[in-house]
């Protein structure tokens, strides 16, 4: 059982560098869905794990076993592995949840904080132009869906490179990428190895707005042009914004200009990474399930309700 649940916990570190190749090798919105729904899934089977060492550990204590209703000993490894493993996955979870908790409380003030500032601003539609002297742009997701972009940022573009950002900011309200953002930073609390993947879907969120920009507006050059002066415009003037609200100007920006500048080609070796995806988070899935699984007869076992 002990083998089968430190599985989910090994796995996520072979993620960050499987999502940085299905970012160069797959099409940008396949590599946003792959990546994210591994990501939440090694996030949830490590919680599993951590949460079954705690309840093995429990269980091993007289007083739980009494409330367990036990009446053999619940058969595991030494107490010596047991105990140890139980207490470092009640402090893991600890830190999981109070960083969880700061993470949520502070993005939900900078959400707050962006859409109050888009509520003063005049809006035309779903484009809201706020007074600022910061250059800013972003997509704000709610109801209605804002693309909320400041008066010096309008002054720093001209007119089709005004219209190409807009068409950016729409392409990330119409994909839906704040719910990836969203579930990225809610597994980068829940495993260390996943953090780096956060910038990765972030990265990727970008590319496929950066994408469905250049097939809306039919110039690849003007698209790549116009977040390139958008990012150089807000370089002196950054902006606390809650993660989960994508903008033009975030991640590697020369790396997506070169992107848009490069002529598209066919994805190579798309489905051998895929499949390693795919591998990665059915093995924990499995091991998780597993290692539940045979947890769950031990208990029975103990409790006299089953044979060995």
């Amino acid at each position: 059982m002990t083998a089968l649940l430190l599985l989910p916990l090994l796995l996520p570190f072979a993620l960050p560098a499987l999502a940085r190749r299905a970012l160069d090798r797959l099409a940008p919105v396949a590599a946003l869905w792959a990546v994210t729904a591994c990501a939440v899934l090694l996030a949830g089977c490590s919680l599993a794990a951590l949460g079954s060492f705690v309840l093995v550990g429990l269980l091993k204590l007289p007083l739980f076993a009494a409330l367990g209703e036990l009446i053999h000993p619940l058969r595991t490894a030494s107490d010596l592995v047991v105990l140890p493993a139980a207490a470092t996955s009640v402090g893991a979870l600890a830190v999981c949840g109070w960083t969880l908790v700061r993470s949520v409380l502070r993005e939900t003030r900078a959400f707050r904080a962006a859409r109050t500032e888009a509520g003063r601003g005049p809006a035309a539609g779903d484009l809201c132009v706020v007074d600022s002297p910061r250059p800013d742009a972003y997509a704000l997701p709610g109801r209605p869906h804002r693309v909320v972009v400041t008066t010096a940022m309008l002054r720093s573009l001209d007119g089709p490179e005004r219209e190409a950002l807009f068409a950016h900011e729409r392409a990330h309200n119409d994909g839906g990428h704040h719910y990836f953002l969203a579930a990225a930073e809610l597994a980068a609390h829940c495993h260390p190895a996943l953090r780096p993947v956060r910038e990765t879907i972030r990265l990727a969120a970008e590319r496929a707005a950066d994408e469905a920009a250049a097939v809306r507006v039919g110039d690849r050059r003007l698209i790549a042009r116009a977040i390139a002066r958008a990012a150089l415009a807000g370089q002196a003037a950054r902006t606390e914004r809650a993660g989960f609200v994508p903008a033009a100007t975030t991640g590697p920006v020369p790396q997506r200009v070169q992107a848009l500048l490069a002529a598209p080609r066919a994805p190579r070796a798309g489905r051998t990474i895929a499949g390693l995806l795919i591998a990665c988070t059915a093995v924990s899935c499995v091991a998780s399930a597993a290692g539940m699984a045979d947890f769950h007869h031990r208990v029975e076992v103990a409790q006299g309700d089953e044979t060995p």
